[in-house]
């Protein structure tokens, strides 16, 4: 007992003498800041995935971030009529309601910020070729990916590429650069990532869910494409065809760009959001970016939009009357419907019933734990999106056709991972290079046709096409919106074609988000006697949402914002660089 006394008396001592160093410092591990953080390889590994942790966010693409783009387009439209009305409209004010474009802002920015700290520290960690490559690649990627969305939904806003910039109050409020200098940013990290990421092919199980060169390949031809740069953009896109940047190709089955589990990150994917159904709501549902939990939710809310409100949805947005008349004006050669009405709208058609037992039209008797609301008899007509309004329910990003829940789970609950760029992209986008280059040619039909062909369709003949505005009128209007209906980047196809500034593509659009509000799923078109339509209320320069009021006010050097902020036209932006707008032509 003596000794032990001595020794809790000699350590005492020694304690005493440490705290009495006014040189000791103790830091909590647990509480890592940016400056000393990153400075090793599996730091950055670590980092980057934070890169990807912020593009899963509500603003980012978890729900608004993906279908406030679906929501300007004409594939459209508002059936709760109130959550989206205004940016259904197309005439949100900056100073109104502007949550969800706010959070589109904001989220991005968290992207931008990650990157920029990944590829500050890259250059400051001894890293092997491939390490650094692979790290450095991701980061840039996703720092176009973020900029590719801020350029597209609001036109001009504040560049950040140099994260040093955050240093200093006077650089972080930072003024709005032109969407052309947004774009020239965009450009030169996808160039530099092309270069240096390895392909899905050399990539093997590492590439599964990361950004590779295909994937940036992908998006600097969408860039390219955005600001008419079509002979460039078609290089990129025919070297991405003959697998310069990797092998992809068509899935046989449609349906396996939509399904959760194995088919995810398939062949045909370029990049695609990762999402599971995993975690906790409440508290630790992930709406914000400053959720750190652990157990917070790793699902997208897409579903909740899209969905019924028969099977538990929100039942916010719908499908328009003319895209489901679209689907079923061309049969395949086989006499049936496309399947692409099948994985798009949750409709009711008989002839599913030979595949299907009967229960097609949306949230089939499933046996996962999630279901709560077991759907019992069979379905015989097409689901209303909104009990009250009406309305076709999506069938994308959804479980209305997977057989696993008879009904949806609300919140960031969705595990289907969102793919925001499939080769079927880029045959379309290929063909559409050829015809603004040239005109209508073989190898264009060609490549429409392949895409055709996976649907079971007839192919087109090059004869029927006499001028590249009829080829356009068929790319823009009827292949394009049957293979990608529903999905994110509608709206910035009418942007980049100039739709919102000719009179007679303004009637057209129109006539394309026209809906009836009488309680029905509207399941004819054209309609007779439409309640309202998605343009009927648009105002020039809302094509792109308003930079928030609130932002603004806080960094007076963004000026009046953007073309929504003024009400402004965006027809002198077409007409000063040259661009063409194509007019409406019959098919």
């Amino acid at each position: 007992m003596k000794r032990i006394n001595i020794i809790l008396s000699v350590f005492a001592v020694v304690l005493g003498m440490v705290s009495c160093n006014k040189e000791l410092e103790l830091r909590n591990p647990n509480n890592q800041t940016t400056y000393d953080f990153g400075d090793t390889e599996s730091e950055l590994q670590e980092a980057v995935i934070s890169c990807y942790n912020r593009i899963r966010l509500e603003g980012t693409f978890a729900r608004v971030g993906y279908t406030m783009d679906a929501v300007r387009g004409d594939e459209i439209w508002n059936a709760s009529q109130i959550w989206y009305l205004p940016y259904d409209n197309l005439n949100i004010s900056a100073g109104g309601d502007d949550i969800g474009t706010q959070w589109i802002w904001r989220d991005c920015y968290h992207v931008v910020n990650r990157c920029n700290f990944v590829l500050q520290k890259v250059e400051l960690v001894d890293l092997s070729e491939a390490a650094y490559n692979e790290i450095k690649g991701q980061a840039l990627f996703l720092r176009a990916l973020a900029y590719y969305t801020i350029a597209t939904y609001y036109q001009t806003a504040p560049l950040f590429n140099d994260y040093a910039q955050y240093s200093s109050m006077e650089t972080m409020y930072a003024p709005c650069v032109s969407q052309d200098e947004l774009f020239d940013q965009i450009d030169k990290d996808l160039v530099e990532a092309m270069a240096i990421l390895p392909s899905r092919n050399a990539g093997g199980e590492w590439a599964g869910g990361r950004a590779t060169c295909g994937a940036a390949a992908g998006y600097y031809a969408r860039s390219l494409m955005f600001r008419h740069r079509f002979s460039e953009a078609l290089v990129v896109l025919e070297d991405i065809i003959t697998g310069k940047y990797g092998t992809y190709k068509l899935m046989a089955d449609y349906g396996d760009n939509f399904r959760e589990g194995a088919a995810e990150n398939n062949a045909e994917s370029l990049f695609e959001v990762q999402y599971l159904d995993y975690g906790m709501g409440g508290s630790d549902e992930e709406w914000t970016p400053v959720n750190i939990s652990s157990n917070a939710t790793q699902g997208h809310a897409v579903e909740s939009n899209y969905a019924p409100t028969a099977y538990g949805s929100w039942a916010d947005l719908s499908v328009s009357p003319w895209l489901y008349d679209l689907f079923k004006k061309e049969k395949c050669t086989d006499g049936t419907l496309d399947p692409r009405l099948y994985w798009t709208i949750s409709s009711y058609e008989p002839e599913y019933d030979t595949y299907t037992g009967g229960k097609n039209a949306g949230y089939p008797e499933g046996n996962d734990p999630r279901c709560n609301v077991i759907y019992q008899n069979p379905v015989t007509e097409t689901p209303k999106t909104n009990a009250s309004n009406g309305g076709f329910s999506s069938a994308k990003w959804t479980y209305a056709r997977l057989d696993v829940c008879s009904s949806i789970v609300t919140g960031l609950h969705c595990g289907i991972n969102l793919r925001l760029m499939r080769y079927s992209d880029v045959l379309l986008r290929a063909a559409e290079c050829i015809n603004e280059i040239s005109g209508p040619s073989q190898k264009a039909i060609d490549y429409i046709n392949e895409v055709r062909n996976r649907a079971g369709l007839a192919d087109l003949e090059l004869a029927d096409f006499t001028s590249a505005d009829k080829l356009f009128e068929q790319i823009a209007n009827v292949e394009r919106p049957k293979e990608f209906g529903c999905e994110n980047g509608r709206g910035i196809d009418l942007i980049r074609w100039g739709f919102f500034h000719r009179e007679d593509r303004m009637a057209q659009l129109k006539d394309h988000g026209s809906y009836v509000l009488d309680g029905t799923a509207n399941t004819t078109y054209p309609v007779a006697q439409p309640t309202g339509n998605t343009y009927q209320y648009y105002q020039p320069g809302h094509e792109y949402f308003p930079i928030f009021q609130t932002t603004l006010n806080s960094n007076p050097n963004l000026g009046k914002g953007n073309s929504a902020n003024t009400n402004t036209d965006n027809a002198a932006v077409f007409e000063a660089n040259g661009w063409t707008i194509r007019p409406v032509t019959a098919l």
